[in-house]
């Protein structure tokens, strides 16, 4: 297949790959839904006046419209204005609007019934067993990387990702924020010097995050523990104290020396010594004198 590209310089839509590639979508879905986003902001139309404008009629416009609603791109918002009157607002999205911080809509729209109503069992479906707790600290942390992550972004419009988008980069912001990195380290790492134009951001959110991944934080060394003596034989202790054998919890082992006894000939010993050495000091004191 040769594709023939025009280069237009006025009444031109830029649109992401990712839309009009989308294959869970009918191509009645992605051609409406390029339809939308060629008209202007503020553009009024409804399903009815889209029907009838096109070959397809009501009811292919109202599944495709559903479509677009239950993959994110399509929204119908009813606002209460202060008067108390209704007013419906319609947004058209280029990529999915949820996130973390957005309730997605429920299937069907705003007339598919109520918001709190629960959605019907599926009779057939297998019960699913009980996660476990690693499962939900793994998803934990993979949500905390994806809000994490929508934060970042959000000053940039050109970095407009999806909810499987951010997910697929969940686990490298997971592991900057395990290197102890923070929201403002990954937004000096993200943001500035983005390229013109932006083909691709998920594409460029990987090459950053991957590139310039923070080194891991070394390991801290337990310090060795620091002994005390005991208050009678002086003998080390864990802490400030007196040793179980003079507290008479124990025996004490004397591995060299005469342990107890052998402390105290050798204090008296060295106070022997002191007394010799006052003693000669003071009688060569006295012969310095008389001469």
């Amino acid at each position: 297949m040769r594709v023939h590209r025009s280069a237009h310089v006025r009444n031109f839509t830029v649109l992401p790959n990712a839309v009009l590639q989308y294959r869970r979508l009918s191509y009645t879905a992605r051609g409406l839904l390029a339809n939308l986003l060629s008209r202007p902001d503020g553009w009024r139309e409804d399903g009815r006046h889209m029907a009838d404008t096109s070959p397809q009629g009501r009811g292919a416009i109202r599944k495709a419209l559903k479509e677009l609603t239950e993959a994110g791109y399509y929204r119908v918002e009813k606002i209460r204005m202060p008067d108390g009157t209704i007013r419906t607002e319609t947004h058209v999205y280029d990529t999915p609007w949820s996130s973390p911080e957005a309730t997605r809509p429920a299937p069907g729209g705003a007339g598919a019934g109520r918001a709190d109503s629960p959605p019907p069992k599926n009779r057939h479906r297998k019960p699913s067993l009980p996660a476990s707790s690693a499962d939900d600290g793994r998803a934990e942390e993979v949500r905390e990387a994806v809000a994490t992550l929508f934060r970042v972004i959000r000053p940039e419009p050109r970095l407009r990702l999806g909810e499987a988008e951010a997910a697929e980069l969940a686990p490298l912001v997971a592991q900057w924020l395990e290197r102890g990195a923070t929201r403002t380290d990954l937004a000096h790492a993200l943001l500035p010097g983005l390229p013109v134009p932006m083909h691709s951001a998920v594409a460029v959110l990987r090459y950053r995050l991957e590139r310039k991944m923070p080194p891991t934080q070394p390991a801290v060394r337990p310090t060795a523990a620091r002994y005390a003596e005991c208050a009678k034989c002086h003998d080390p202790v864990p802490q400030a104290g007196i040793c179980r054998p003079c507290a008479g919890l124990g025996t004490r082992t004397v591995a060299i020396g005469g342990g107890e006894a052998a402390t105290r000939s050798g204090a008296a010993r060295a106070k022997a010594a002191l007394r010799a050495t006052k003693t000669v000091g003071l009688d060569l004191g006295g012969l310095a004198t008389v001469g």
